[in-house]
């Protein structure tokens, strides 16, 4: 049996940060302007950027590994078959481009003899054999959150897993038995301080217990389960972070109680990841403000309660996001695919959903608003969250953007155990498929890859709860959900026919993995206007 070799792995690792610092140095020559970076000169090297920002991410996402790694055995394995992979795939970004990055191929040259021998064939059968005997890695949790992942993890598969295949396949609405049992054993709360009826406590269990939660979720179902506490997560923390202590004792008591389920509403027909040009607006009257325009993509907005909402109230284009506020828009639940309502004052509200080839049940909907009323009380921050909409979204935005990550774990899991069982039953040319060169390969990447996604996901949740981590939970999701259309695609090839005849979960999975790399920050603009400008501002930072 081949064995692995950790310090090498840590030594590779080491040669290849160098590679992506010198190149984000070289970027950073190139987009800077009066010692700043330039949007206008890094839209210019866009495939540079994207290049670089994925493969940093997976190169980071490779020191995570080595450090799991060190519990040995097993654990070794995957740390350096997915340190060997995240090289491999920083030299095919690299290679034909040297001049563009700034830096030559042959500064990978260290890595060589690593990525050669836990890559080769040979390796990665040894791998999948164990994997096909032992499992896919201990997560190496503590018995506290091992309690955690067991809750979800039961919960999906006795109240998810079974009404997953016919809310996708008839695009029904989530089962109200799954909303209210969720909320029975804490689903909702799990940001929620303390003090308002849920379970944050302050410290790293905040993170790293809705991590777990979302992974487990998402393993029974990514939209009946992983994605139903995502929303009630991005509006507990922009109350948290700017809502005033009144708002907090009225909204976050519900929302930790499944009372007040949550739709988002900032994407409009013209502006997504734009958010300084967004059109919907908010205008002051007696006793409130009044919401016109069209908000799309709003997913569950129309069985919700509650809606985020993010308007402009100031008229002056010209101050961009600074001229936006966040509100809590109450509107009655209304199931299935239409709604529509009036107000005694004349306002009106009227969404449609939008039909999509995976993520069904949740329902995206866009959503027209005709002087629809909201009460000045629920503007989060009254007077002083006047402008402050656009931060304090992104205070929710940025853990959901984790939380993504840890819901294409789940994804992932889900596919790779499929493909797994069906590989050791299904029998061609009188051999199961498993015992296939080929099929080896593909089980031992993908069980590296969903523990490399989740030890990445657990380290940016203890990053976030110490306030860090804001660059790397957009790495870890810009990789994490790029990988799963991989897993997902080679689960559903593992079962050739009939995984395209939609007789197996597995389909779904396939489709539903389509749509991470889009929401809580579209794959393109999360690596030109996030990780990539980032890591060119440190390289300024680290020259100055």
């Amino acid at each position: 049996m081949n064995t692995p070799d950790l310090n090498a792995a840590a030594e590779a690792v080491a040669v290849a940060r160098e590679v992506c610092r010198k190149a984000a140095a070289h970027l950073a020559e190139l987009s800077s302007d009066d010692g700043r970076i330039s949007v206008a000169k890094l839209d210019e090297h866009q495939v540079l950027a994207y290049d670089l920002a994925h493969a940093t991410a997976g190169i980071e996402g490779a020191a995570v590994m080595c450090d799991y790694g060190n519990h040995g055995g097993l654990e070794a394995r995957l740390a350096c078959l997915f340190t060997a992979e995240a090289i491999s795939d920083l030299v095919a970004r690299l290679v034909g481009r040297e001049g563009e990055w700034g830096v030559s191929a042959m500064d990978l040259a260290p890595a060589g003899e690593f990525v050669n021998a836990h890559r080769s064939p040979e390796f990665l059968e040894d791998v999948a054999e164990e994997v096909a005997r032992h499992g896919s890695g201990s997560p190496w949790l503590a018995e506290e959150f091992e309690l955690v992942r067991d809750t979800f993890h039961r919960f999906a598969a006795d109240k998810v897993r079974p009404v997953a295949e016919h809310v996708h396949r008839k695009n029904e609405d989530i089962p109200e038995d799954v909303i209210s049992g969720l909320a029975e054993i804490g689903g909702f709360g799990l940001s929620v301080p303390e003090e308002f009826g849920g379970f944050a406590a302050g410290g790293e269990s905040d993170y790293l217990g809705m991590v777990i939660a979302t992974e487990e979720l998402s393993w029974g179902s990514l939209n009946v389960g992983g994605s139903l506490i995502t929303r009630p997560e991005i509006l507990t923390r922009a109350l948290v972070r700017g809502g005033t202590e009144d708002q907090k004792k009225d909204w976050l008591p519900r929302i930790a109680a499944g009372e007040a389920m949550v739709g988002v509403m900032v994407t409009e027909p013209d502006y997504g990841s734009d958010v300084a040009n967004l059109k919907v607006t908010a205008t002051k009257t007696e006793g409130g403000y009044k919401i016109n325009g069209v908000k799309t993509w709003a997913t569950f907005a129309g069985r919700a309660n509650t809606l985020m909402l993010l308007a402009r109230t100031d008229p002056d284009k010209s101050k961009g996001h600074k001229g936006l506020s966040l509100f809590i828009v109450e509107k009655p639940e209304a199931p299935g695919h239409h709604f529509e309502f009036s107000q005694d004052a004349g306002g009106k509200m009227e969404g449609r959903a939008i039909d999509t080839l995976g993520y069904r049940g949740m329902h995206s909907f866009e959503v027209a608003f005709d002087d629809w009323f909201v009460p000045e009380a629920n503007l989060i921050g009254l007077e002083d969250g006047l402008g402050k909409g656009f931060y304090y979204q992104m205070e929710g935005f940025e853990n959901g953007r984790l939380q993504t990550a840890a819901r294409a774990v789940g994804l992932m899991q889900a596919a790779y155990e499929a493909a797994l069982d069906y590989a050791k039953e299904r029998k061609v040319f009188n051999q199961s498929i498993f015992e296939y060169q080929l099929t080896k390969a593909k089980i031992a990447k993908m069980a590296a890859v969903i523990q490399g996604g989740r030890q990445f996901a657990y380290t940016v949740a203890r990053l976030m709860a110490k306030g860090e981590g804001a660059l790397e939970a957009s790495m870890v999701k810009a990789y994490v959900c790029r990988a799963a259309e991989w897993v997902t695609r080679e689960a559903l090839q593992i079962h050739g026919g009939m995984g395209y005849a939609e007789e197996f979960p597995v389909s779904r999975y396939f489709v539903d993995a389509r749509v991470l790399s889009i929401f809580e920050g579209a794959d393109e603009t999360l690596c030109l206007r996030v990780i990539a400008r980032r890591l060119a501002e440190q390289a300024l930072e680290a020259k100055a």
